[in-house]
């Protein structure tokens, strides 16, 4: 019976972290790993591929260069599914290698199978070739990630009708596809292939779309999506799927109908716990697979096991994933570890991308916090005429008693690097005076935190 110190099963953010933090302690570890190889939905299926397809379609496309030189402008006339895949295998090929390669300088043992607890200390590990190894440990951070939800209702073929997981592995490119959800996924891959000149529509059956997001940027984004041709079917519940000769014909409950050469399905995620065998360790989980965690410890219901990334729900994103793993393992292992900040920043990869940090508009109200805005347009920069930006924003909010700066929200090219400016304002507890008083890089699309600033200053009482 092999005993380690702290056994990790799943290797994505969460579990990568938590392994290299506990054996940068001294401690001997295990992570076990399901795939085929190291670095979990983040580096397969998720984060990295969606990024990396996201990046291909803008610079194939000539999407970036499409303001000066019009909407028929393209890089490569016929772009294949194959040109698609090339970039994608080169970039995850070169993550996985850089992960294993970390595991390795760091004396972390990793072993390719699947886990389920036989007792609350014990595991057992179905190796590759069928081997079962038992081993032991002290203690347990789960971070398995999740799986697409996939319901009985809807007929995957993996060709016509897929999840998020198989869109990556496309034979051709649609000429119309209808993606069911406007989540966070449903919408990154809706824009990606609209971007493509694919005919978009989405299919969503709440009124409304990304509700942590602040109302005003969605709007902005949401005229955007119409404006190139996107059809949006707000409100809109799926009945049922047919498949039909080359195509399929979506059924709405309202008794309207979609047709569409492919259906991406991307109504939420499941925890991918189901092979765990919890009972035995006598852990439960929510209706979607989930498990439940003291939110400062990512300690569960039996204290020492921990769980931490998508498995424990929202954020559910792979910087903060990271954070957990590593906070988890130090709890774990009875070290200090400083808490998460109460304000990380979020990063949609849509085209164009959407990042925010800390309270959007409708919470300062909910909160009664007197409060100002303020607005930059990207247009608005001589960066923006450079780049050929007819579209983009950045909205502010501070708090007029305080002058503080209580949320930074962006939509359009570059958002999600240039929220960071915004990130550390907002975490140093910085005021609208900083960004009044500091010079920016001219020209650049950091002048936007100057401009929306100057348009708050404004409107402020003074000081």
């Amino acid at each position: 019976m092999h005993h380690y110190d702290l056994i990790v099963i799943g290797s994505g953010p969460a579990g990568r972290r938590a392994a290299i933090q506990a054996a940068k302690l001294n401690r001997n570890v295990l992570v076990v790993e399901k795939g085929r190889r190291v670095g979990g939905v983040s580096v397969h299926t998720g984060t990295i591929p969606s990024k990396t397809l996201r990046e291909t379609v803008l610079n194939l496309s000539g999407w970036r260069e499409r303001g000066f030189y019009g909407r028929a402008y393209r890089v490569k006339q016929d772009i294949s599914a194959e040109d698609l895949r090339k970039r994608l295998h080169i970039t995850l090929n070169h993550e996985v290698e850089v992960l294993e390669h970390q595991f390795a300088r760091n004396q972390v043992t990793t072993l390719k199978g699947t886990a389920k607890f036989v007792d609350a200390n014990t595991i057992e590990v179905t190796a590759e070739g069928g081997e079962i190894i038992q081993f032991t440990g002290d203690k347990f951070v789960l971070t398995v990630g999740t799986k697409p939800f996939r319901p009985d209702t809807i007929p995957f073929d993996g060709e016509m009708v897929l999840d998020s997981d198989e869109v990556l592995e496309l034979k051709s490119l649609p000429k119309n596809l209808a993606v069911v959800g406007a989540g966070v996924i449903g919408i990154e891959y809706a824009t990606i292939f609209s971007a493509l000149d694919v005919h978009v529509t989405i299919i969503e059956p709440r009124k409304t779309m990304l509700d942590f997001i602040d109302r005003e940027l969605i709007e902005d984004f949401m005229h955007q999506l119409r404006d190139r041709g996107t059809t949006l079917r707000m409100g809109c519940k799926v009945e049922r799927i047919e498949r039909q000769n080359g195509g399929c014909l979506i059924h709405l409950e309202n008794g309207r109908t979609v047709r569409a050469d492919m259906v991406l399905f991307a109504a939420g995620r499941m925890g991918a716990t189901d092979s765990l065998n919890l009972e035995a360790c006598g852990l439960e989980v929510d209706h979607r697979g989930r498990l439940e965690v003291d939110k400062a410890t990512f300690q569960t219901a039996v204290s020492h096991i921990y769980a931490a990334g998508d498995v424990i729900g929202f954020p559910s994103l792979a910087s903060t994933s990271m954070e957990q793993g590593r906070i988890a393992a130090c709890h774990a292992l009875s070290v200090d570890a400083h808490a998460p900040p109460e304000y990380f920043p979020y990063g949609i990869y849509s085209v164009p991308e959407i990042s925010t940090i800390g309270m959007n508009e409708e919470e300062v109200i909910e909160r009664g916090i007197p409060y100002e805005s303020g607005v930059a347009r990207f247009r608005e920069t001589s960066r923006g005429h450079i780049m050929g930006l007819e579209t983009g924003m950045m909205k502010m909010i501070f708090s007029i008693k305080t002058r503080r700066l209580l949320g930074c929200h962006i939509v359009g090219e570059g958002a999600t690097e240039l929220i960071h400016i915004g990130q550390a304002v907002l975490n140093l507890q910085g005021t609208l005076d900083y960004f009044v008083e500091n010079t920016f890089n001219y020209p650049t699309l950091a002048e936007a935190y100057k401009i929306a600033a100057l348009d708050a200053f404004n409107r402020m009482p003074p000081a």
